[in-house]
């Protein structure tokens, strides 16, 4: 049994690694102004909207003029590793069913989009770019979720310590009653005693009294 279950978290790591490995592939999408060949890349735990943020970022970065319809178009940007030429890039994201977001990428190089066959070498450069992208996007993203699943963490060993300080507190209540309860247990003998010892003092003198009552009866 024990060797069952060290196989299935092995295969759970193993799936948790592969589908964070990042892949950039060449493909076509779609853009608004139409489809075009581009690189694709799959970028994992990071919400749509940091990527897109993100990536635009990037484009000013790269000295580009952003504007953002439905596609991000990033207009003249110097990529010197690429080209002498500016060139303009649009991207546009996704989301797998799994919830990662997709990001497709297409460089206008002028009068040809960038392609592995025709343009390897820049094609190359362009991949490098994208993968770097991807691999800190979805490290950053990883990184705010770590930062938050401490938080909680912490919070929950701060519960942990209030727990077992409520459980000393009450173990220490329980040893202080069960004092207490010994001690009225002792107190209960003692009153007991006394109240025997009290019983024979009455006994005593209701004795005198009913001598002394028998007496003065007697005086004629």
């Amino acid at each position: 049994m024990k060797n069952i279950y060290l196989i299935i978290l092995t295969l759970l790591s193993l799936n948790i690694y592969s589908q964070n490995k990042i892949d950039v592939e060449e493909t076509n999408a779609n853009f608004d102004n139409g489809k075009h060949n581009a690189l694709k890349v799959v970028i994992y735990e990071a919400k749509q909207k940091d990527v897109e943020k993100a990536w635009k970022s990037l484009m000013k970065n790269y000295n580009a003029k952003v504007n953002v319809k439905k596609t991000i178009f990033a207009d003249n940007a110097t990529i010197k590793d690429m080209s002498e030429n500016t060139i303009d890039i649009y991207a546009t994201t996704d989301k797998t069913k799994d919830g990662d977001i997709i990001l497709y990428v297409a460089f206008d190089l002028g009068g040809a989009y960038l392609n592995s066959s025709e343009h390897p070498d820049k094609f190359k450069e362009a991949k490098k770019i994208i993968h770097k992208f991807a691999v800190e996007t979805t490290k950053d993203a990883l990184k705010d979720k770590i930062k938050d699943a401490e938080k909680l963490l912490g919070q929950k060993q701060k519960d942990q310590k209030n727990l077992e300080k409520e459980n000393k507190n009450l173990k220490d209540d329980i040893e202080n009653y069960n004092k207490k309860i010994e001690k009225a247990k002792q107190d209960i003998k003692e009153n007991e005693k006394k109240q025997a010892d009290k019983k024979k003092e009455i006994e005593q003198q209701q004795a005198v009294v009913n001598a002394l009552n028998k007496k003065e009866k007697a005086v004629k």
